[in-house]
């Protein structure tokens, strides 16, 4: 059983520094990579290399995430897009899988859309699909990786990601972020959690009222909040 772990929340002011210090500091070591990724993208995929897209931030209010593209806009004989299993080609699939799709996000980092660490931004056609108890999850701002990225990924069940984001929401603290961000790098280059059954996506929330368990077993989700110190 996960232990109850309260810990003292960072303040707002400090984790928005550590944010900015940090974003700043991967853009510039990262930035040969993201060259890199670009080229690709431009190359396998064609233009445009950045996908926007709007999402829910802190308090649910609609800001514009960045992403490498991965999908290709592939239409049946009526026009219609394929469903995005079948526009994301090998090469979107393992950028991924190694996140690397995700780097533009360091600019929403410096931005203030978002943090490092926090419940992964969704559609915002989950916004009025969520219980009261999850849409807590918008308490904090979103960030590029959380609890739930390192206890399971797409493995595990939307109820389980809402879980974890909620107990992130509840025990968040800037050594519990270190702690994060040094899991992603493993899960990363371990590529666990990666698929739900045979999809590169999550199927899409059509909304729970499901209560939440009192506890949450997700491998790793008790080392990351033990790290969290006590008040």
């Amino acid at each position: 059983m996960t232990p109850s772990v309260r810990a003292t929340p960072s303040s707002p002011r400090s984790k928005r520094l550590f944010d900015i210090v940090a974003a700043t500091l991967l853009l510039i070591g990262l930035s040969p990579i993201m060259a890199v990724v670009a080229l690709l993208v431009r190359v396998r995929l064609g233009a445009p290399i950045i996908y926007s897209q709007d999402r829910p931030g802190l308090g649910g209010r609609p800001f514009t995430i960045y992403k490498f593209r991965t999908m290709v806009e592939t239409t049946d004989a009526t026009g219609k897009l394929l469903p995005s299993v079948q526009r994301t080609p090998a090469f979107g699939q393992r950028l991924r899988a190694l996140s690397l799709d995700e780097l533009p996000e360091l600019w929403n980092v410096l931005k203030g859309d978002m943090s490092l660490v926090g419940p992964r931004p969704l559609m915002l056609a989950y916004l009025p699909r969520y219980n009261a108890e999850q849409a807590r999850r918008h308490d904090v701002r979103p960030g590029i990786t959380g609890l739930a990225q390192i206890s399971g990924r797409n493995a595990i069940s939307w109820e389980e990601k809402f879980a974890l984001d909620i107990r992130y929401v509840e025990e968040h603290s800037l050594r519990m972020d270190v702690a994060i961000l040094a899991r992603t790098a493993v899960a990363v280059l371990s590529r666990t959690g990666i698929r739900h059954g045979d999809s590169v996506d999550m199927p899409e929330f059509l909304g729970s009222d499901a209560p939440r368990p009192a506890s949450t077993s997700a491998p790793g989700a008790s080392a990351i909040a033990s790290a969290s110190p006590q008040p």
